[in-house]
């Protein structure tokens, strides 16, 4: 095996590696543990925007436009997000594993169901999988923001953004609360 296939090979359990150092950058290195939070949270935001787009393509019902644009949004952002972290476990000698099968091995997000989905269940849906994709970051949180304060910066952003689609989704399928006059 080459210097080159070393650096490349996937580790046998699949999700993030340390690299070897090949150029003049220094600066942090992230512990295998930071780098086992961030992947974790990677892994979520992918799986996050491929069922927000499945959501996307089959909602169907009351509201559609707006939720399927809604979607979209979610989706754009959770892409970002998740090429945000994969970037900053770059910037901490890092390699962020973004692979089908290791996104499927290894998110928290319950699989998304196929075929149509009315758009009142499509809401529910996606509040879980943004509530879901959040719990991973803030299960991770306290260890991150130890090990690496800017990382967990990174974090605090995301979760603000995430909670509010999250309210903003929800918000379809809410009535006001009993006895509250607007």
């Amino acid at each position: 095996m080459t210097t080159i296939e070393r650096n490349v090979a996937a580790p046998a359990d699949g999700g993030a590696k340390p690299t070897r150092r090949q150029n003049a950058e220094k600066g942090f290195t992230a512990s295998k543990e930071l780098i086992e939070n961030m992947q974790r949270v990677h892994v979520d935001l992918i799986e996050l925007h491929l069922q927000g787009k499945q959501a996307h393509w089959n909602v169907v019902g009351k509201n559609f436009r707006d939720l399927h644009r809604q979607l979209d949004e979610i989706v754009e952002e959770a892409r970002e997000f998740s090429d945000t972290v994969a970037e900053r476990l770059r910037a901490l000698h890092a390699v962020p594993d973004g692979r089908s099968d290791t996104v499927a091995a290894t998110t928290t997000l319950p699989e998304y169901p196929n075929g149509e989905i009315d758009t009142a269940t499509t809401v529910d849906l996606i509040t879980q999988r943004l509530e879901a994709t959040v719990g991973t970051m803030r299960e991770v949180h306290d260890d991150v923001d130890d090990a690496d304060p800017t990382s967990a910066d990174i974090l605090h952003a995301i979760i603000e953004r995430l909670e509010q689609f999250a309210w903003m989704v929800s918000a379809e399928n809410r009535t006001p609360a009993a006895g509250k006059k607007a």
